[in-house]
């Protein structure tokens, strides 16, 4: 299993973050995402087997992944569950993939999710590669979930140029919270002579190399 580095990206099928993938190191998909489409063609129609069918694959991948968290298996053992356990199930939702796009009308709810589901394939399957990448990147979403909450309230926030900024500050505080690191602590720290610091120096003060520099 290959180690994810912080070059690498995990998105949905939104073509707004292509530019943003542009270099990564590796990108991976969302089965979070994708098990929406067919959980929203099941809503359209109840009766239709078929996304159902695509839900419960898709549950038992999530499965696989509780069974590894509730036996706090180490990466390299998770990625071995995966390849035991997940590697089948994926290549069976492939198969169904392929032999349902040419019995559903396209345009349905279900013809959408198999088009998207297959045009996503590549990204779908690197998590078996890599076990630190989780199957859905809903962690990163509900922490930003404040910023949609409060996005009307910060619509005047100053100026165009603000919104990277507070992109960026929100994306440090995230980050610290995700590390578990106290950040009126870590703000207190790096903060102070920041400007005087070189390019060169930032990657020294990052949530995660501050850590392991308290921790060592």
């Amino acid at each position: 299993s290959s180690d994810v580095c912080s070059s690498d990206l995990q998105t949905d099928g939104y073509a707004g973050y292509d530019n943003a993938a542009k270099g990564v190191g590796v990108r991976a998909g969302c089965w979070a995402h994708l098990r929406r489409y067919f959980v929203d063609a099941v809503k359209v129609n109840k009766l239709d087997p078929v996304a159902a069918e695509f839900v419960a694959e898709m549950d038992k991948l999530f499965a696989v992944d509780r069974e590894a968290a509730e036996a706090k298996l180490t990466a390299a053992d998770r990625y071995l569950l995966r390849r035991e356990k997940a590697a089948l199930i994926v290549e069976k939702i492939r198969e169904k993939l392929l032999f349902a796009k040419n019995t559903v009308l396209p345009k349905s709810k279900l013809g959408e999710a198999i088009a998207y589901a297959l045009a996503q394939w590549p990204r779908m399957i690197v998590f078996l590669d890599h076990a630190e990448i989780e199957l859905s990147n809903n962690l990163a979403e509900n922490s930003m979930r404040p910023v949609a909450v409060g996005r009307k309230n910060w619509i005047h926030v100053g100026s165009v140029d603000a919104g990277p900024r507070v992109a960026a500050i929100l994306s440090v505080v995230g980050t610290c919270r995700r590390l578990e690191i106290p950040v009126r602590e870590y703000l207190n720290d790096v903060l102070p002579g920041l400007a005087d610091r070189k390019a060169a120096q930032l990657a020294e003060l990052t949530p995660m190399a501050w850590k392991l520099r308290r921790s060592g």
